[in-house]
């Protein structure tokens, strides 16, 4: 079992390409499953979760590959980046 506050101290990195995407600041949950979604990461130019103007980074659940003690290992096309931030042009909010 693991509370989400531990989440929040790993930092998040995309085996594809070795970047580090941040640290996790928000899971989207599904109430109805009790299950988890999404893992929520800061934009780029935002501190902690606030102040700045990137849009924050959804990574479901699915593309998560291992939770390690200090990191959590995620498998993110360049095109998933493309394609969120196309979204948020549109007006769409992921939650």
């Amino acid at each position: 079992m693991m509370k989400i506050s531990e989440f929040q101290t790993k930092d998040v990195v995309n085996v594809l390409d070795g970047r580090r995407l941040g640290q996790v600041t928000d899971l989207e949950i599904n109430l109805k499953l009790g299950q988890i979604d999404a893992i929520v990461v800061p934009g780029h130019g935002k501190f902690l979760g606030f102040f700045g103007g990137g849009s924050d980074l959804v990574i479901p659940w699915r593309n998560i590959i291992k939770i390690g003690k200090d990191v959590v290992l995620v498998r993110l096309e360049e095109t998933h980046y493309k394609e969120q931030k196309q979204l948020e042009e549109e007006g769409y909010k992921p939650y």
